[in-house]
């Protein structure tokens, strides 16, 4: 009964902590708050691992589904189940729930009940996009979560956490209107059309279940299709962010606090390429075909132009959120090409990104917490005084840059390898984002850690403690272990990669079909048949 249940139990078990500290526990006992979070999101991993141990990535289907009516009017249900992709942002997203939560014992000493409230329930509701089958229960997830991100920012960020509340909630906002627009169009084109635009239904009972309209993709018009598609880019790339819609990240980074920029980064920005990937290509194979070549060209701007902007940063927090605008054009453009080695890379890279990401912005924050100030001329020499903190920032930076042995290298190797096999000049462009984010990652490092130590304030800095050096231990873990054994995280993402493939083949293939009908235009009638017998005009042949 608990197992058929988990994945409900996973989604739903930080929103229940949270509803315990909200009214149950008094505002004045931080230390209880901070325990009975860290409680509750230790739990929540444990029961991703649960799910892990209990997944089979040889089936090719959804695992651990369940389904119950929800609003059967409207054919809304409550219906969830996973894949490998899934699985993946499942584990890290628990995973980080934990580290979010002990990085922010020291650095939150105000509102601490609503602080943690707000946290665990962000968790929940960035765990329930990943699971939801239904569209309607995906946009109620999807949008959710922008009030716990709005009060994590606005509350306890830090210099204009007003304006960057307000611009991450408007541009988000602007991008859920067009998704909501385009799950409204797929209803109605399932069901009972859209006369006002001559488009006709397809008679299905009311239904926004995903793979029901994954299996009906290829009836959908075309160009439907390709304005559906646009909408539901603008929603997802708003997410992601893709250039050039990127413009609320940097602002949204650099003043949140630590554990919201730790979340923004490694889980929040991964559900806009989620939902490319499980909801807009899938479910809109001919609209994606037709907007593929600009969403590249976009990727590799991305990749590009972030990693210029990281060049001429001055602010240590703002130049790892540019990168991220780099990293997430890798991710994008792998998934992408749509062949199976660079969505493998790009899905891999996803989770890589929020592995490094997320550890530079907790690195951040560690300074930042004794300092008060993220200004990169304000260091310069803390090797000499942080030893064990520089030896960690140089693992983590190695490993966004993609460093071979390390995550981030697989990742982007295979991306550029998927990417090659479709053009060449793809692959290059890609290949001179990596030497640039090795150029902003080294010398962010050699300004803040080598030559001399002349800051007076930075003499008396202290070294991280211990508590502080193990939440790194197992994101350095995972660094080593992507990046020298990949395999069985790219064992969990085949399948799903391989269905996705076939399916976009299949749609390609059936819309190709129908053009050249509707080109050829309906079949000419046949030829009368004419039957004539040949009489011979001989004498001896007349009739008597």
């Amino acid at each position: 009964m608990f197992m058929d249940h988990i994945l409900t139990w996973t989604t739903f078990l930080p929103l229940i902590g949270a509803a315990l500290i909200a009214f149950l526990v008094p505002g004045t006992k931080h230390r209880l708050i901070r325990v009975l979070a860290t409680v509750f999101v230790v739990a929540d991993f444990a029961l991703a691992l649960l799910i892990w141990r209990g997944f089979s990535p040889d089936y090719a289907g959804m695992q651990f589904v369940k389904r119950a009516p929800w609003i059967p009017a409207i054919g809304v249900e409550y219906h969830v189940g996973i894949d490998g992709v899934s699985l993946l942002l499942i584990l890290l997203t628990t995973l980080l729930g934990i580290l979010a939560v002990t990085c922010s014992y020291t650095a939150i000493t105000e509102r601490v009940k609503e602080y943690y409230v707000m946290l665990l329930f962000l968790q929940t509701s960035m765990l329930g996009v990943f699971i939801a089958l239904d569209l309607f229960l995906f946009y109620v997830f999807w949008e959710v979560m922008l009030v716990p991100m709005y009060f994590l920012i606005g509350v306890w960020g830090s210099d204009n956490k007003l304006y960057s509340a307000i611009k991450f909630f408007l541009y988000t906002l602007f991008g859920s209107v067009f998704l909501l627009v385009g799950i409204l169009a797929l209803y109605f084109v399932n069901t009972t059309g859209i006369p006002m635009f001559g488009i006709e239904g397809l008679g299905n009972a009311p239904s926004l279940n995903i793979l029901h309209l994954q299996g009906i993709a290829a009836q959908i018009p075309a160009t439907l299709q390709f304005w559906v598609f646009f909408g539901m880019f603008l929603g997802f790339a708003i997410k992601v962010p893709m250039f050039p819609f990127h413009t609320w990240l940097p602002d949204a980074h650099t003043d949140a606090p630590t554990a919201g920029s730790v979340i923004l980064a490694a889980v929040l920005l991964k559900m806009g390429t989620y939902g490319f990937f499980r909801v807009g290509m899938p479910v809109l194979p001919l609209g994606f075909e037709a907007w593929k070549e600009l969403l590249i060209a976009l990727c590799l701007i991305a990749i590009i132009y972030g990693a210029l902007v990281c060049l001429v940063q001055r602010d240590m927090k703002r130049l790892v959120a540019f990168s991220s605008v780099s990293h997430m054009g890798y991710v994008m453009l792998g998934i992408f090409v749509l062949n199976e080695v660079g969505m493998k890379g790009g899905l891999l890279q996803m989770i890589n990104h929020g592995i490094t990401t997320g550890a530079l912005f907790m690195l951040v924050g560690i300074i930042y917490e004794r300092r008060h100030t993220r200004l990169i001329r304000d260091y310069g020499g803390l090797a000499q005084v942080m030893p064990v903190y520089a030896a960690i920032f140089l693992v983590m930076a190695l490993a966004s840059m993609g460093l071979p042995g390390l995550n981030g290298f697989i990742g982007e190797f295979l991306v550029i390898i998927g990417a090659y096999q479709e053009n060449f000049w793809w692959a290059f462009t890609a290949a001179v984002g990596v030497i640039l984010a090795a150029a902003y990652l080294l010398w962010l490092y050699q300004r803040v850690f080598f030559g001399p130590l002349e800051n007076e304030k930075n003499k008396s800095l202290r070294d991280c403690s211990a508590r502080e050096a193990w939440q790194f231990a197992p994101l350095i873990v995972l660094s080593l272990w992507i990046g020298l054994y990949p395999k069985p995280f790219l064992n969990y993402l085949e399948k799903p990669v391989e269905q996705l493939i076939l399916h976009m083949e299949e749609a390609r293939a059936f819309g190709e079909g129908e053009e050249r009908l509707v080109q050829a235009g309906p079949p000419a009638p046949p030829e009368p048949a004419v039957v004539a017998e040949e009489i011979s005009l001989e004498p001896e042949s007349l009739p008597r």
